[in-house]
Order: structure tokens, then sequence, then C-alpha cells
């Protein structure tokens, strides 16, 4: 079985062993879409999929995304991470579903809102804490690692077990731009970014995290990575990646280069 962790304010479900999983079949869609429909009625539902994930049913309401039990009595709202891929599954679905949602730490997966009957009800989360401006001054340079050079320098807030995060340091890395990584444990990751934070070769050692490499114990003075920690919680950072431009705009979420390229040049 996959093995998955539900993230953020997630339920976890217990499960039977293998002779008790539900079989995903299209009758088993449709019986949960009928369960749906009547405990979730003003929540018109765009898909319904009990095949992707071992004992949870995925919900598509619009661009909303929540699981449920195949029965369709428990509701889960959070993220699910596959532990043996390291991804977030998620992201990866809010993604497919909608290329411009903030799928990083914006976009979170959204429970249907029967309190009121929306015409369109699936949009991303838009939590009045996601801070679209920030300043980076006071942030010391010892919680940083620095690769690249060009004309204009963003800054990213990553976790090391973030696949959004491997994909967007790819990106950078062949673009002309300056890129300074801050790593943030929203994965569990502490130790790890330690590793790389106390590396003598901090790039080199930033591309061995993300591919999975072992590292040895971080033993250097940390305290950068706890500034970077309490400047994303104080920001309303709850997920990975998140990126600043150098004049201090923030996006949230993996952007393609093509996006990276036009939003660089809009630094005043």
């Amino acid at each position: 079985m996959r093995k998955a962790i539900l993230g953020g304010a997630a339920a976890v479900l217990a499960l039977a062993g293998g002779t008790g999983l539900y079989a995903a079949t299209a009758d088993a869609d449709a019986s949960l879409t009928k369960a749906l429909g009547t405990r979730l009625p003003k929540t018109p539902l765009t898909a319904v999929n009990c095949g992707k994930i071992a004992g949870l049913c995925e919900v598509q309401a619009g661009t909303n995304l929540f699981y449920t039990d195949p029965a369709g009595r428990y509701l889960v709202i959070g993220r699910v991470y596959d532990m043996e891929t390291r991804q977030d599954l998620t992201a990866a679905r809010l993604l497919e579903i909608s290329p411009e949602t903030l799928v990083g730490g914006a976009a979170s997966p959204q429970a249907p809102d029967e309190a009121q009957a929306v015409a369109s009800p699936a949009r991303p989360a838009q939590p009045g804490a996601r801070t679209q401006k920030v300043s980076l001054e006071g942030l010391p340079a010892s919680g940083a690692i620095s690769y690249g050079s060009g004309p204009q320098t963003v800054t990213v807030f990553s976790d090391f077990r973030c696949g959004y995060c491997n994909r967007l340091h790819e990106t950078l890395a062949g673009m002309n731009v300056k890129v300074i990584e801050r790593p943030i444990s929203v994965l569990g990751t502490r130790s790890l970014s330690a590793s790389v934070i106390c590396a003598a070769d901090k790039p080199k050692a930033l591309a061995r995290a993300y591919n999975g490499e072992p590292l040895p114990a971080g033993k250097c003075d940390t305290s950068g990575l706890d500034a970077n920690e309490a400047f994303a919680k104080a920001n309303g950072f709850a997920g990975t990646p998140v990126i600043v431009r150098s004049d201090g705009a923030v996006v949230h979420g993996y952007r393609p280069r093509e996006f990276l390229e036009s939003w660089l040049k809009g630094a005043s």
C-alpha cells in the first residue's frame, strides 16, 4: 500500500489490511458521488476518484480538493504526501486542476462550504495572513544558500522534501538569475537543512539534498534556520515553495520559467 501522510488540518483514517482495501471502480465512484450528493447537497462535484490513493477517495469541486473514505462518511481536509516518492500529491493535483493556482503555501485543499450556495464555489483559499509583499531585511546570511548569477535576485523559501521546490530549483538553476534559497522545515526536514547550511560547499549540498543523497550531520551555528522559520511563520508562509522578488513581491507555489522570467522583470 502506498504510504501517505495527511498534512495541515487533515484527519487520519484508520484503514483495514490489504483484504479490506476498497476496490476503486466506476461503480464505486458513482456510489460515492451519490452519497456525497446527499451529504453535501450544495457542493457541485466536478470529479470523484477512488482509485488513486489506497483507502481514500479524491473529490474535486471546481478547483477545490478534498478527500473522503470510500463510503463518504468522513471528510478529510489537508495535503496527502507520498513518503516513498517524497511528493506532495495534493499540490500536484491542484496544479493539474488549475495551472494558475498558488500551489505552494497559498493553495490549500478546501472543505465544501455548506453554509452558503455559491455559484462558483471552487476558488483557491485566500487567507488574510498571507502577505503579498515582505521585507527580507535583517534575515542573516547564515540561513541562506546562494547560487547562480544574473541581473536579478530571487529568494526562495523551500523544503528539501518538497517536490515542487526541487522542480523550482531546477528551473531557476537554468536561468540567468541569482538565487538565495532559505530552507524552512515544513515536512520535518530541519536536520537535513542543517546538513546543507553547515556544508563547506552549500550549493553542492543543496543539490544532493534534493536528489535524496545522504549528507553528514550539520555541526555549526544554525540560528539562521531559526530566523528563516520565524520569518516564514510571521508572514504566513505555511507551505513551500515561496518565491520573493528583490522588491519584496511574493508568489506562493511553483511557477514555470516563462512566468518567472516575466515576473522578475517587474521588480522595481
